[in-house]
């Protein structure tokens, strides 16, 4: 984009409004309606035929002093002025006009073209002097700010900085909120006060609409396209600078975002990123819930009267994930927390069977990876306020059904049963010195084979047969084995309470070791 005079001149009504300019007395006596066009340049002449001198979007000063006694000569003026696009004309009152000519003002005002009288004598020179040098200021300030926000934005691209960073880096170069967009006006990402955003995204139906349609409004979109293919738009939402400004700042915005996702410098797509975003958020607790909810309306999920299904799937690929959910034509987000763990938020109409449509959802992952996927469901919830403690209840669950044997394939909270009380309290110092006290004397073995039996052992309901056969050994090596187990920990697993403590122990242990 470059910045012209054009893009950065002084209105007709803005050069009026100076301060120099009121010593003349000003007063508009025609064209009053057409004050906000742009002047590129103040041009003081007398010739009747100044209008080939021109070039467009000139203020012409003149005393109309070759203009007095020829009526013809000075509508002519006015035509030719037209013709030629001049912004305005301004007639100082003297020796050869003590009132505006009648004829001058009804052709300036037939042809919408702003006439201004002085009243009171006036040096042209000062009002030149002025104008022209806040027009140079101007056009200096927009070279430096488009310059400086280029500079910034390509700056944080090619150290790699992810598309947070950028917008807000141009949330700071605006001073309003910043959103980006699909063609669908879903919203992939946002940027500025946390207040300002939020009411932009309460409203944000009305805001996609009127954003950038109408010159002189305090919104401004650029779209995002490159190599013939246009995949959104950037919105600066609410700006208080100047027309021109903002529309510099959207174009800048919209050439850094194209040349971040060309360059392939996020591992996701935009709407993952978007949803990973109100997915992170929730499970940590950080911000309410309530205040997510705009952001996830505005990212496409469905959510006056639905119900929520907060999964887990443990390794799960959220490029998959969603595909599976087009399948079946369910509404939701997905994204990858952490830990290899990916959340998905169905958003059922309440008419639908969130049960079956879970079973469902988890049968054709498995499909789709060659062997069952597990998936981690809490209940089902009708308030969104309870979408938050539901996710983080399927990712305790997905937690506790790590590594568990014969777990369904949609496995919820009553079926990691004790392992899952226990992962629950797995950071509770007291938790965690209870299991270094039952298992001192075997986690510090010289053997380090004897921790692995006593797992196994214990998670087949002590039944030495099958401890025998799944680690490949004869029946007496395991007695030996249980033997010296039963020496270094100084019990009897043959006793259930001893043996039900050790076990409890060795699930906190595991769990704290993840």
């Amino acid at each position: 984009m470059t910045v012209t005079a054009a893009e950065h001149a002084l209105s007709v009504r803005q050069i009026l409004a100076l301060e120099r300019i009121a010593a003349g007395d000003p007063e508009v006596v025609a064209g009053a309606g057409h004050l906000d066009r742009p002047v590129r340049w103040v041009h003081v002449a007398e010739a009747a035929d100044v209008g080939v001198m021109l070039s467009g979007g000139e203020m012409v000063l003149t005393t109309g002093v070759l203009l007095a006694g020829n009526a013809h000569a000075r509508t002519e003026y006015i035509e030719s002025l037209h013709r030629a696009e001049a912004a305005a004309v301004v007639l100082g009152l003297g020796r050869a006009f003590p009132s505006p000519p009648e004829d001058m003002r009804r052709a300036a005002e037939r042809y919408g073209l702003p006439m201004v009288v002085l009243h009171r004598p006036f040096p042209f020179a000062e009002l030149t002097e002025e104008v022209q040098s806040r027009l140079v200021r101007r056009k200096f300030a927009a070279v430096s700010l488009s310059e400086g926000i280029r500079t910034a934005l390509t700056g944080l691209i090619t150290a790699g900085a992810p598309l947070q960073r950028l917008l807000d880096e141009i949330a700071a170069h605006s001073g309003c909120p910043v959103v980006v967009a699909n063609l669908a006006h879903r919203v992939l990402a946002t940027a500025g006060e946390r207040s300002a955003v939020d009411d932009v995204l309460r409203d944000w139906e009305r805001i996609a609409r009127r954003a950038g349609c109408a010159d002189g409004a305090d919104w401004y979109r650029a779209a995002l396209d490159g190599r013939g293919e246009r995949w959104g738009s950037v919105v600066l939402c609410g700006y208080r600078g100047d027309g021109p400004t903002g529309r510099l700042l959207a174009e800048r915005a919209a050439e850094a975002l194209v040349l971040h996702r060309m360059l392939g410098g996020a591992a996701h797509t935009w709407e993952q990123q978007s949803a990973q975003g109100i997915l992170t958020e929730l499970v940590s607790g950080v911000v309410p819930a309530r205040q997510l909810l705009p952001r996830a309306r505005v990212a496409g999920l469905p959510v006056n009267r639905r119900t929520f299904v907060p999964l887990v799937v443990r390794d799960g690929d959220p490029a998959e994930l969603g595909r599976v959910l087009r399948l079946l034509g369910l509404c939701g987000l997905a994204a990858e927390l952490a830990d290899g763990a990916t959340a998905v938020l169905l958003s059922l109409a309440r008419d639908q069977a969130a049960g079956p449509l879970t079973e469902h959802f988890a049968a054709r992952l498995g499909t789709g990876a060659g062997e069952q996927a597990v998936v981690a469901a809490a209940e089902p919830c009708t308030a969104w306020d309870d979408v938050a403690a539901g996710l983080r209840e399927a990712l305790h669950v997905a937690q506790a059904a790590a590594g568990t044997p014969d777990v369904p394939p949609v496995v919820r909270l009553r079926d990691v049963r004790l392992r899952g009380l226990v992962r629950l309290l797995r950071d509770d110092p007291h938790v965690q010195a209870f299991a270094e006290r039952e298992l001192d004397g075997l986690l510090y073995a010289d053997d380090p084979g004897l921790l692995p039996v006593l797992r196994t052992y214990l998670a087949t309901g002590r039944n030495k047969s099958r401890t025998a056969q799944l680690h490949h050994m004869s029946r007496p090596a395991l007695y030996r084995r249980l033997e010296a187990i039963e020496s270094l920990l100084g019990l009897d697993l043959d006793d259930f309470e001893q043996a039900a403590s050790v076990h409890i122990a060795l699930l906190a242990h595991d769990a704290q070791r993840g």
